[in-house]
């Protein structure tokens, strides 16, 4: 029994409904469902009266509601008391491209919650830099997107992305319910700097690690990736389910890997404020997932 599957009950407790307290803990209801149920059996008795139109407290599950909000609450002083003491801690997180976006607000208010007296401080970076900084030391965490080299790097996949194809709404294949990366061969696909991670530039770019890279231009940002599409007629890569700007179309590729959003930090960091961050974004993010963290050179 730990605090935060306390956290979990009182919820419940107190909203009455596994759905409302679901959404109350930024998760979805079979994690939440499956947590009450492992207290109750470690328990040994009975907390709730379950019926389709919510839930009911028994005795003991009365009696723990009381118990869960003294602890949590004397918890919640102890963490207060003693982030006082040290002082204000800051969490600097390196995002990419659209990585923040697809799940800033709810991670932002999730973890302003767990952490009110933490300073988090953004740093974005370019498509040059897959690790957004981690690997040049200037974040503590980084929320971004694989592949890239993560040679003494922790990975822990979020949420598996279908990727596609931006063209113009013009192009002959724009109308094609899917495509096949060879269909591509032919076009000028964006070119990233030179120095970028081989295995990054390989995924996005197109082509074997280390192949030459199609003629096209040279681009730093996602944004300039679509506007060489709608300028130039470059091909052009990206996770599907993003707005484009007028003019342009995502066709989905077939026999391509997902693009990955993940979490990275330096393995052996064992930093509690980046490890709540983890776990937060982990809840957030991909709720109900059992996504193991990627060590340096595993699959």
């Amino acid at each position: 029994m730990d605090l935060r599957t306390l956290g979990y009950f009182v919820a419940v407790a107190e909203e009455l409904h596994f759905g409302r307290a679901a959404a109350r803990l930024h998760m979805t209801q079979p994690p939440l469902s499956r947590a009450i149920r492992k207290l109750e059996t470690d328990l040994g008795c009975m907390l709730l009266h379950r019926s389709p139109s919510g839930v009911v407290l028994t005795a003991a599950g009365t009696a723990l509601h009381d118990e869960a909000r003294t602890l949590l609450a004397q918890a919640e002083h102890v963490r207060t008391r003693v982030a006082a003491v040290a002082g204000t801690a800051v969490l600097t997180v390196g995002t990419l491209a659209d990585s923040a976006e697809q799940v800033g607000t709810r991670l932002a208010a999730a973890y302003r919650q767990r952490h009110p007296h933490t300073r988090v401080r953004i740093r974005e970076a370019d498509l040059t830099d897959p690790t957004a900084g981690l690997r040049a030391g200037l974040v503590d965490v980084a929320l971004t997107r694989a592949p890239f080299d993560d040679t003494g790097i922790t990975v822990r996949v979020l949420r598996r992305d279908p990727v596609g194809v931006i063209l113009r709404a013009d192009d002959p294949l724009a109308d094609h319910e899917s495509l096949r990366p060879d269909a591509l061969a032919e076009r000028r696909w964006f070119r990233l700097p030179e120095g970028t991670d081989l295995r990054w530039q390989a995924f996005w770019a197109g082509g074997p690690t280390g192949a030459p890279r199609r003629d096209g231009p040279v681009i730093r940002t996602a944004h300039e990736c679509l506007q060489s599409v709608l300028w130039d007629g470059t091909v052009g890569l990206a996770p599907l389910g993003h707005a484009l700007p007028e003019g342009l179309v995502a066709v989905p590729l077939t026999d391509m890997p997902s693009s990955d959003l993940v979490l990275a930090w330096n393995s052996g960091d064992i930093d509690p404020l980046i490890r709540s961050f983890v776990h937060i974004a982990a809840a957030v993010c991909g709720p109900g997932r059992t996504t193991p963290e990627r060590r340096p050179g595993g699959p």
